[in-house]
């Protein structure tokens, strides 16, 4: 489902902009580091967070990403989460911090916090 457009946009260290829904409907958005694995997005982020909070209540999310040199190049995606995970999770974020940051290990690690690998399943994409 994702474009060869859509993949190289999300591959780019572009920042991502992650719409859930808050217990009373109202939108809550977060920037996030993304990433894909085939047709499915994925990102990363903590136990404890809102987001988290929101995406384990209600699955539906909308996510928007573009071209940090171009913002006319971008893609949305709206879809559902299918999975939460804390497998993988500590190495997909220093994959992720290698991508953002340039450098090998996620530097704000908090023991506390443990780290969660989310993906979501696209339902429909726009990329043009």
């Amino acid at each position: 489902m994702l474009s060869e457009r859509a993949r190289r946009i999300i591959e780019g260290p572009n920042f991502a902009s992650l719409a859930t829904l808050m217990p009373d409907g109202s939108p809550h958005v977060s920037t996030i580091w993304i990433d894909h694995d085939g047709d499915d997005v994925v990102f990363n982020t903590a136990e404890g967070r809102v987001k988290t909070a929101n995406i384990r209540r209600d699955p539906r999310v909308a996510i928007s990403v573009f071209e940090r040199s171009d913002a006319d190049e971008q893609v949305v995606i709206r879809g559902t989460i299918v999975e939460i995970t804390r497998d993988g999770a500590d190495d997909h974020i220093d994959k992720l911090a290698k991508k953002y940051l340039g450098v090998d290990d996620y530097p704000w690690r908090n023991p506390a916090l443990p780290r969660l690998l989310v993906r979501v399943r696209p339902d429909r994409v726009s990329d043009g």
